[in-house]
C-alpha cells in the first residue's frame, strides 16, 4: 500500500471543534498525521479527536483561547513536553459579526479582529519556532473570499481576513528560506456552523446559492482535502497564495 502522505507528521490546528477545522483534521488524520486540536470547547474537540482516532491518528486536544497571549504561551509550553515540535500549523479559528459600521461597538470589532487576525500572528510567534531547521513546514492561514471581495455589513471580517491574507504573504517571504510554506484557503459559501443563520433563512439561502455559479454551498470535505494537498511534499513549491474554494463566487 501507498505510504499516507503525511505519516510521521503532527498538525496542530485551531478552531478544531466544528465545521472547516473538524474536517481539515480528519482529512489530515487519514493523510497519517497525528492530531494537535485547539479551541475553546474541549466536549466538541474530543468529538473530533475520537472521528481523528477512527481515521487511525493520535489526537490529542487542548483547551486555548487563540486570543489570549498567556493561553498561547502555556498552549505552546503543553504542546512542547507533550508531543515535542510541530510541523504543520493551520489557522482555523474565526468568528464572524454581520452588522452596519455604524451599529459596531469598538469590543465587538476589537473581539473580530483579535480572533481572525491578531490570534494567528500569536500562534505563529509561538510555534514558528517548532518549525524551523526540519527543512520542512506548513502553515496554513484560514483566510476567505472577503480578502478579495465583500459585500455589505461585513466591514469587521472582510478588514481581518484582508489584514491575514497580508500577513500570509509576508510570512511566506520570511519563512521560504527555512523551507516553510505559508498559504491561505479562502473558503466561499460553505455549509457551516457559521454560516447556519443564512443557511436558514429560505430567502437568503436562495439569494446565497443563486449567485454562485456552481448553484450549491460548499462541503467541508472539499477544504479538508486541499489542506492535505497543501501539507504534501508535492506543494513544496506552492507558497505565499492564496487558493480561493469558492464554487466560482468571485470569478463574476
Amino acid at each position: 500500500m501507498e505510504k499516507p502522505k503525511l505519516e510521521g507528521k503532527t498538525a496542530l490546528i485551531t478552531g478544531a471543534s466544528r465545521g472547516l477545522g473538524r474536517a481539515m483534521a480528519v482529512a489530515l488524520a487519514q493523510a497519517g498525521a497525528r492530531l494537535i486540536l485547539v479551541s475553546r470547547d474541549l466536549e466538541q474537540l474530543r468529538q473530533t479527536a475520537e472521528l481523528g482516532s477512527k481515521a487511525g491518528a493520535e489526537a490529542k486536544v487542548f483547551k486555548a483561547d487563540v486570543t489570549s497571549e498567556s493561553d498561547i504561551a502555556s498552549l505552546e509550553n503543553q504542546v512542547k513536553a507533550s508531543v515535542g515540535n510541530i510541523h504543520i500549523l493551520i489557522n482555523n479559528a474565526g468568528i464572524n459579526i454581520r452588522k452596519p459600521i455604524t451599529d459596531f461597538t469598538l469590543d465587538e470589532w476589537r473581539k473580530v479582529l483579535d480572533t481572525n487576525l491578531t490570534s494567528v500572528f500569536l500562534m505563529c510567534r509561538a510555534f514558528v519556532p517548532h518549525m524551523k531547521g526540519a527543512g520542512y513546514g506548513r502553515i496554513i492561514n484560514l483566510t476567505s473570499t472577503m480578502s478579495h471581495v465583500s459585500i455589505p455589513h461585513r466591514s469587521a471580517y472582510s478588514a481581518s481576513k484582508t489584514g491575514l491574507l497580508g500577513l500570509t504573504r509576508a510570512l511566506a517571504l520570511e519563512l521560504a528560506p527555512e523551507r516553510i510554506t505559508v498559504n491561505g484557503i479562502s473558503p466561499g459559501p460553505f455549509a457551516t456552523e457559521m454560516n447556519k443563520q443564512l443557511m436558514n433563512d429560505p430567502k437568503i439561502n436562495a439569494e446565497f446559492t443563486a449567485k454562485i455559479p456552481l448553484g450549491r454551498w460548499g462541503r467541508v470535505e472539499e477544504v479538508g482535502q486541499l489542506a492535505v494537498y497543501l501539507c504534501c511534499e508535492e506543494a513544496g513549491f506552492v507558497t505565499g497564495t492564496d487558493v480561493l474554494i469558492d464554487g466560482g463566487w468571485t470569478a463574476q
